[in-house]
């Protein structure tokens, strides 16, 4: 019989874990995660994504797709972390996302991360956008309002067509490009 580690032991386990290049590590619900580098489309989503913040938002904001958060339901690691200028300065590698400005996440193999567990956890720790591409159903959906552990507001639309981001980055994202 096979025993299951306990939250300390597994969460022990995943902080020394040695990933491969290129390779990215994330604590999903219990179960840990490893992601292989991303495919062409889904580099070039996430490149279009992050241009397009920089250039257009109403205020200055900083995106980084590297940044480890710790959220209910584990340590996760965005697509893409939006924040304003001066919030990753002295953060250590796995940060509370408080004052986070938005995550946004390309699926990828297992869209069902991104759309349940990920978003709730994101929901739960209070980060007010969630913007997901999702490839499989060739969609992008905007997620605000986080109560509880869920959004309360989801605005959807086909690839192709504008997608109005709230404030302070006010602006319309063309998702024609993201396809």
């Amino acid at each position: 019989m096979t025993t299951l580690p306990d939250e300390d032991e597994l969460l022990r386990t995943f902080l020394a874990l040695e990933t491969p290049p290129g390779f990215r590590a994330q604590l999903i619900n219990g179960e840990i995660v490893l992601s292989p580098p991303p495919d062409g489309a889904h580099v070039t989503a996430l490149s279009l994504i992050n241009r397009e913040l920089l250039r257009r938002s109403s205020t200055e904001v900083l995106v980084s797709g590297t940044k480890g958060l710790i959220v209910p339901g584990g340590r996760f690691v965005p697509d893409g972390t939006v924040c304003p200028e001066d919030w990753f300065r002295g953060k250590d590698p796995w940060a509370d996302p408080a004052g986070l400005l938005m995550v946004f996440e390309v699926t990828s193999t297992d869209r069902h991360r991104n759309r349940g567990p990920k978003r709730r956890g994101y929901a739960a720790a209070g980060i007010p956008c969630y913007l997901l591409v999702d490839r499989g159903e060739r969609k992008v959906i905007l997620f605000t309002s986080p109560e509880g552990d869920d959004y309360t507001v989801h605005t959807q639309v086909a690839f192709g067509k504008p997608l109005d981001l709230p404030a302070p980055f006010s602006f319309t994202l063309d998702t024609g490009p993201l396809r």
